[in-house]
């Protein structure tokens, strides 16, 4: 171990203790569960062997493959933060178009495309546990990119240095070294190897093969005659002829499915003893069943993902498309964001400094919740606008996209209203009496009765910037007011103005209230 002198002197970001040799693993069981060169193309070679590991793989390595990937700028770190909702739909980052990275990505070599190799990338990684790249640089960066099988990666430890590059193993066995600056390692980390990854398929290697060897069995049943078989037994001694002859004549006459059913005759005394065991009582059915499930938990998929319906409706449905991208996809992704960010950006220098890598969210829209969020949004920001605030931060608040604002003005006045002639009362309701219409016409008109004239206020048309109706405490809104009788308009004043006091409880409030809506603070740059 490195004395403490010799770690304040060392500049470099070496590990500090010996984490261990990648040749020396041991499992402490009877069988090997991996990190073997053997062990992993065994793993990698299940992928073909059995229907339910092929349905998981595929679904996990379409699902990671398919997401379109941009090039963000990064954002000042000023310390400043803004609101805006979980989703991260008010994303305002700087998308870069252009850049040698993002073209790698999408484009990582002549032979496959961008989706192809997130493809193959993902399947080694679920199979594994781990995926290997490796790089072809030029001209000071990466130019293209190849995904290559792990089994024929090794590492190179180094006591001090941890790891100082990777040995590559050809088909043909010809073995090329590799520097760390070559290779980029995305892995789910073994708890005991540092250096390798460590996937599902060594935990379930006896399901696999348990499932695979009840099938193999079925299938030779029924080229047996679908008969489980049993023992024939002869009362004398046999020579090899006469054996082989028994054998051959058996074969002919009862094996395989289109002999099933036949009439099997025994001579010299031969009696025909059957199996113990049926069909019935291997359960093969249950035990196909249970390796499934088990298969399914190793990797947490839920049953309406493998296409299993049979108490299934569409809101379960629904419900394990959105676990499934929320347990499955979005970690997986997220893994690989940092993969791309924290080890393939630095690769080209400078350029690659200040932007990030990041993948448009694969959640399933809700058609129903987001129109609930819009109106949400709509109403919160006609709130805040109407208190007063800046519409452009309004808009960043409540997490809605930059749009114009139009000042809505107000309807124009109508002309001084002619007077019709009174109508004749119907006999018993006199002057409105008799009838709840008319009591509900007297209300009003004693309540108008007890407000002043426009006339008496002085009302006119406002001249003063900040003093008219609209910002009076007495106006009601459209056209109201609780002191002046009259159609009321927002932009008119009157001597009796009083100014609008700011309700700062209020507003708080309104904030409080917008934000538990679901608006949630996060750094200024998106999805965190």
């Amino acid at each position: 171990m490195k004395s403490s002198l010799r770690r304040l002197l060392n500049q470099s970001k070496n590990p500090p203790i010996p984490l261990g040799d990648s040749a020396s693993r041991s499992r402490g069981l009877s069988f090997n569960l991996g990190a073997g060169r053997g062990d992993r193309e065994t793993f990698m070679r299940q992928y073909g062997m059995s229907g339910t590991l092929y349905g998981i793989i595929s679904l996990l390595a379409e699902s990671s493959a398919t997401p379109t990937w941009r090039l963000f700028k990064k954002p000042p770190v000023d310390g400043r933060r803004r609101y805006t909702p979980a989703d991260g739909s008010s994303d305002q980052r700087i998308e870069v178009v252009q850049h040698a990275a993002i073209q790698l990505w999408n484009c990582p070599n002549d032979f496959h495309s961008g989706f192809e190799f997130r493809e193959g990338s993902q399947q080694h990684e679920e199979l594994t546990g781990e995926t290997f790249w490796v790089l072809d640089t030029e001209v000071g960066f990466p130019t293209s990119m190849w995904y290559v099988r792990p089994d024929r990666m090794e590492p190179i430890p180094h006591p001090d240095k941890y790891l100082v590059g990777w040995i590559y193993t050809g088909p043909t066995g010809e073995q090329v070294p590799l520097k760390t600056s070559e290779v980029i390692l995305e892995k789910r980390p073994d708890p005991l190897d540092p250096y390798r990854g460590a996937g599902p398929v060594a935990s379930i290697m006896p399901n696999i093969q348990q499932q695979r060897y009840a099938t193999e069995y079925q299938r030779n049943l029924f080229l047996n005659g679908a008969d489980p078989g049993g023992v024939i037994t002869v009362p004398n001694h046999m020579n090899e002829r006469e054996f082989d002859e028994l054998i051959d004549r058996w074969r002919e006459s009862h094996r395989g499915v289109a002999r099933a059913g036949h009439v099997g005759v025994l001579e010299d005394g031969m009696t025909w003893m059957p199996s113990t065991t049926t069909n019935k009582d291997m359960e093969y059915a249950n035990l196909r069943l249970s390796n499934r499930d088990e298969l399914r938990e190793a990797w947490r998929i839920h049953k309406t993902m493998m296409g299993t319906s049979d108490d299934v409706n569409r809101a379960s449905a629904q419900t394990g498309e959105e676990v499934f991208v929320a347990w499955q996809q979005v970690p997986r992704l997220n893994r690989r964001r940092d993969t791309l960010n924290s080890k393939l950006l630095p690769l080209f220098g400078q350029s690659g400094v200040g932007v990030e890598f990041d993948y448009d969210d694969p959640s399933p829209i809700n058609a129903e919740s987001a129109a609930l969020e819009m109106s949400q949004k709509a109403t919160a920001a006609q709130t805040l606008v109407s208190a007063g605030f800046d519409p452009a931060d309004v808009l960043e608040v409540v997490g809605l996209p930059k749009m114009n604002f139009v000042s809505v003005a107000p309807p124009p006045k109508p002309a001084a209203p002619v007077p019709d002639a009174a109508p004749t009362p119907e006999p018993g309701q006199a002057d409105g009496i008799g009838s709840m219409d008319g009591m509900d016409e007297m209300q009003n008109s004693l309540s108008d009765f007890r407000k002043l004239s426009k006339k008496s206020v002085d009302y006119r048309d406002a001249t003063e910037p900040g003093k008219s109706c609209g910002t009076c405490s007495m106006f009601q809104a459209p056209h109201g007011c609780s002191l002046v009788n009259g159609l009321i308009y927002p932009s008119d004043v009157c001597d009796r103005w009083t100014a609008k006091e700011t309700k700062t409880s209020e507003l708080s409030s309104l904030l409080r209230r917008v934000l538990s809506d679901g608006y949630v603070p996060i750094e200024t740059g998106g999805r965190s």
